[in-house]
């Protein structure tokens, strides 16, 4: 197989996740913002609800594990020597290195997603405190932040705090060195960047069509990483387009797929108040060639003077009370398996109603995999699964789905 991507909303043909596992139990009240988290997380709640929107996906396209990708790249010499290499630039140990390149890749795989706890000395011991050598992750089940695949490139995400560095080393790693993910080069390495100005996350870039590109500057993505992204665009790609958003600097949107996502050709849900009426957020239109952004109206102006007609659904519906709940619970953050299908967490109830509006069923994921309803071609429906403990981790189905491949919606 050979990455393609170049929209948002293609026929998903391969997709990369990481079911998670032990390491959401690393997550305490105390150590919650180092690792990231607005509150912790149930493990065997949020495994059950993975499995059921795991299983959907199935019913798309081939799904493929983080675990088992990375299991087979450990075969190869180099591939092992490049991810402990890079693991132990970012938390040296030589102990832990020794022991990284004796052990059989099953074991490495666990002791680089669940972590390994250091040694207790008198005092730790005496006063009951426990540290890491090498920090769990339990942000590696968002596989879209740490990678994106646009056209046949992959971007490696430069992740705003270290906590997550050693994800988009794990990912940087399969896509150099896995078969089934060939691909034409790493477009932007972030793994190897070290600059803390210089930050992009997957889940401020979208590849709307293979010329047209939309990009959150938001809190994860700096302005000299998207910079810097830009000229590669131009360089190597066919990216004409790109629209950024200017993001506020809250919580409630660390990425652009937060308050955005597209779910049909024409389709989009939004956070209403960040992009329509006086609380609009600024949207700056780059095009290749020029040195000078143009500051569009509103993003439907931008996208629209890119070919890109686009009408909004309302996250929350018409309310501003429950738009900023469902936001908050992910409900702007979709995966679209085909045009016009996608994948929703089943509690954002305003939002699913919102869809209903313009043409969508609203299904449950257990009456799709039971065979009580069928989606038929050319049908929109929103596949709802229960994530009332996942969405605790900040994020959603688009966050915890990395596509590697897309049919082009335009064929």
């Amino acid at each position: 197989m050979s990455v393609h991507v170049t929209s948002e909303i293609g026929r998903l043909r391969g997709v990369i996740v990481h079911s998670p596992g032990p390491e959401l139990r690393a997550v305490t009240p105390s150590n919650r913002a180092e690792f990231l988290y607005d509150d912790i997380i149930d493990a065997d709640n949020a495994q059950r609800e993975h499995r059921r929107f795991l299983a959907i996906l199935e019913r798309f396209t081939k799904v493929y594990q983080v675990r088992d990708l990375l299991a087979d790249v450990l075969a190869n010499a180099q591939a092992r020597e490049l991810l402990i290499r890079e693991t132990m630039d970012i938390v040296p140990s030589e102990p832990l290195a020794r022991d990284l390149s004796e052990l059989d890749a099953e074991t490495i795989v666990r002791l680089l997603i669940e972590g390994r706890e250091e040694p207790p000395g008198p005092l730790a011991k005496a006063l009951n405190e426990c540290g890491y050598v090498l920090p769990p992750l339990p942000n590696l089940f968002f596989t879209r932040d740490s990678c994106t695949v646009t056209g046949k490139h992959v971007l490696v995400g430069s992740m705003r705090y270290a906590i997550r560095w050693t994800e988009a080393i794990i990912m940087k790693t399969l896509f150099l060195h896995h078969p089934l993910l060939a691909n034409q080069g790493i477009l932007y390495d972030g793994a190897s960047e070290r600059r803390v100005n210089y930050t992009l996350e997957g889940g401020d870039v979208h590849s709307l069509r293979q010329d047209l590109v939309l990009i959150g500057f938001s809190e994860r993505s700096s302005p000299a990483g998207i910079d810097q992204l830009a000229s590669l665009f131009f360089e190597h790609t066919e990216v004409k387009d790109i629209l950024v958003v200017v993001m506020p600097k809250v919580t409630t949107a660390i990425h652009l797929d937060m308050v955005f996502t597209q779910v049909d050709r024409e389709l989009c849900v939004v956070f209403p108040p960040h992009f329509i009426g006086p609380e609009r957020l600024p949207v700056l239109h780059w095009h290749k060639g020029e040195s000078t952004l143009r500051e569009p109206a509103n993003i439907f102006a931008a996208l629209k003077s890119c070919g890109m007609p686009t009408e909004p659904i309302y996250c929350g519906g018409r309310h501003r009370t429950t738009q900023e709940r469902e936001q908050w619970a992910s409900g702007c953050n979709f995966v679209a398996l085909r045009p016009g299908v996608v994948l929703s967490y089943q509690r954002n109830e305003e939002t699913l109603h919102e869809l209903e509006k313009v043409g969508f069923r609203v299904i449950s994921g257990v009456s799709f995999l039971t065979g009580e309803e069928r989606i038929a071609d050319g049908d929109r429906a929103a596949i709802s699964f229960e994530g009332s403990e996942l969405v605790r981790g900040g994020g959603g189905p688009r966050c915890m789905s990395c596509p590697v491949q897309r049919e082009d919606p335009w064929d």
